[in-house]
């Protein structure tokens, strides 16, 4: 069941996802070789309970960390570790908090120093799929505009979807109907309406969209071993327009 908050309970998501986009801002600045996942998360869960926030994944179905830390092969879910970055490295960071009722969501993909051009490439078309599926977070669009855009974007330079993890929406509850998928038609699925809050978020490979997961039960990893970019916003559904949540500095 699709929930449609009123304005007021956008404007508590709206305070929910500024406390993520803070702290992402903040971990963003710390991303050099030589740094610990492991570091970052103690820092993220640091940043959350200072400005009054609850992590939302620590503990979520039994996920150990505050931060998800997912560097070069790894599409979602990676696990903080001693494993310290290295030059040349990407690494998508993902978090969520939990604040006055409400969840806020976001993820960003960076470079560790400098990266290769292929690196790059996918960070930035990875990146650009994200807002073009934010412009059509549109009332009377239905969700499949928005898997199309990240498909087109994707698909025309040369990289692959992934199939198996998807969008959602996300309010009093981290992960909410409906389901957004980064691929598929733009006449299918549910219409869009006013007061919807739609966690947007493209994986997007290297080479083939197909996964895996580790051993350890949560790290997503592309299966022919080449790199994955992910980012996300939370963004309302508005009757101007989308409007993105966690937007960051």
């Amino acid at each position: 069941m699709v929930i449609l908050k009123l304005p007021e309970e956008i404007e508590k998501a709206r305070a929910s996802n500024r406390i993520v986009a803070e702290v992402l801002s903040e971990i963003r600045q710390k991303i050099k070789p030589g740094v610990k996942t492991r570091e970052l998360d103690s820092l993220a869960q640091l940043l959350a309970e200072k400005r009054g926030a609850k992590p939302a994944f620590k503990g979520y179905r039994g996920f150990p960390h505050a931060l998800c830390t997912s560097i070069n092969e790894q599409v979602v879910h990676g696990m903080p570790s001693d494993r310290a970055l290295e030059e040349g490295d990407i690494i998508g960071l993902d978090f969520g908090i939990y604040y006055k009722g409400f969840f806020g969501d976001a993820a960003i993909t960076l470079p560790v120093g400098k990266i290769n051009q292929k690196a790059a490439r996918l960070i930035e078309v990875t990146r650009e799929s994200l807002y073009n599926a934010i412009a059509q977070a549109q009332i009377g669009n239905r969700v499949g505009a928005i898997s199309a855009a990240v498909q087109k974007k994707v698909e025309a330079n040369g990289f692959s979807v992934v199939r198996d993890y998807v969008g959602h929406g996300i309010g009093k509850d981290l992960h909410e109907d409906p389901q957004i998928p980064n691929f598929g038609k733009k006449d299918r699925g549910i219409e869009l309406k006013s007061g919807m809050i739609l966690a947007i978020e493209p994986m997007v490979n290297e080479n083939d969209f197909k996964v895996k997961v580790l051993p350890d039960g949560w790290t997503v990893v592309t299966a022919d071993g080449g790199l994955s970019a992910h980012f996300e916003h939370s963004v309302a559904v508005t009757n101007n327009g989308p409007d993105i949540l966690s937007k960051m500095n």
